[in-house]
């Protein structure tokens, strides 16, 4: 019997590739939480800041979000940064499908140890962090980059070109939050931290305030709508500042339309 060995090896391929295929979990949305660790962030308000992101996976609001989704579940890692050659991930893509999967990821949240403290390089976080969705497993209706800080970029690549080179590469929507009253660092968040689809930019005035603001930022971001507080997201090249009890609310739309030499 002769063997047709091209029929063979197509066939091993295509096995491969619906193999892979099955392999990937699908999810409502694969969200990236980089958490800024730099200097200027001390002890006490690195504690804060994990806790709130610990409870609010561990409240109902998100909880419910992620329970009653399309999918009924999201893919989260975290990774903390600080200057160029300072980024780690801490959790890696965890899959959260169940009030038992969220209280497990804010508990392993809650249990991380500080890596390091260094300067704020913004850009090189996000230039770390993008390229981490590839071959992660899972397969979301949205790809979302959901970045912490509480000061400008000083150090390494322009948060700009970082987040232009994201979007480019796929990802859907990069989403602030600052946790100053700082108007420098509420300004380059606007203009050249956040971009993508209906990007948003919370303002908690203080690591107290952190907590809920992160918990209606996760919601958001699972039910694709803006936090609450929203009124309307602005034309391209306009600011809305909403203030709401002890938050700001900002939106900005990166322009879509290309420079003109």
């Amino acid at each position: 019997m002769r063997i047709n060995y091209l029929k063979v090896a197509t066939a091993v391929i295509l096995l491969s590739t619906s193999s892979a295929a099955y392999s990937v979990t699908q999810v409502d949305i694969e969200l990236q939480l980089l958490v800024d660790i730099s200097g200027s962030i001390n002890t006490q308000e690195y504690d804060l800041q994990l806790q709130g992101y610990q409870a609010a996976f561990e409240s109902n609001n998100v909880q419910n979000a992620i329970i009653n989704g399309s999918e009924g579940q999201i893919a989260v890692q975290l990774i903390m940064w600080s200057g160029p050659n300072q980024q780690s991930v801490m959790i890696d893509w965890t899959l959260v499908d169940s009030e038992g999967s969220a209280d497990t990821l804010a508990a392993s949240i809650g249990a991380i140890a500080r890596p390091f403290s260094g300067w704020t390089a913004i850009g090189e976080a996000v230039e770390y962090a993008y390229p981490l969705f590839e071959n992660n497993g899972f397969e979301g209706f949205e790809q979302i980059i959901d970045i912490s800080g509480d000061g400008t970029n000083n150090s390494g690549v322009s948060p700009s070109v970082a987040t232009d080179n994201a979007i480019d590469a796929g990802v859907d929507t990069i989403n602030g939050i600052v946790i100053t009253t700082n108007q420098n660092v509420v300004d380059q968040y606007l203009d050249d931290v956040i971009a993508g689809e209906s990007p948003f930019l919370l303002a908690p005035g203080n690591f107290d305030d952190f907590q809920t603001a992160i918990e209606n930022k996760i919601v958001a971001e699972i039910e694709g709508s803006q936090p609450t507080g929203a009124v309307s997201v602005p034309e391209p090249g306009t600011i809305g500042l909403f203030a709401i009890p002890a938050l700001f609310l900002c939106f900005r739309k990166r322009a879509t339309e290309e420079n003109i030499s």
